[in-house]
């Protein structure tokens, strides 16, 4: 019977798996930067989308203004040229 035994080193047992612990609860500074780095990223988003519909919405109100007052930016940008031609011949 003995001769049925093996001798060997016993080998080390894994340690039962913990149980999953609770992330500890944020700290009031911790979870002020997160609002704050939540808010930053809005507002960049905010603005890539606001910026160029501002421009294309100040572009398209000149251009309507200047239409219906019967001229186009090509136009008046010639005046603009004309009178700063007239300005400087005159001194």
């Amino acid at each position: 019977m003995t001769s049925d035994a093996q001798e060997e080193p016993l080998r080390p047992v894994a340690a039962p798996p913990s149980p999953p612990t609770k992330p500890k609860p944020l700290t009031a500074r911790e979870q002020r930067r997160r609002r704050r780095r939540a808010r930053h990223r809005g507002e960049e988003i905010l603005g890539w989308i606001l910026v160029p519909v501002i421009l294309f919405g100040i572009y398209w109100g000149i251009t309507a203004g200047l239409d219906f007052m019967g001229t186009s930016p090509g136009v008046v940008w010639d005046q603009v040229m004309q009178v700063k031609a007239a300005l400087e011949k005159k001194m």
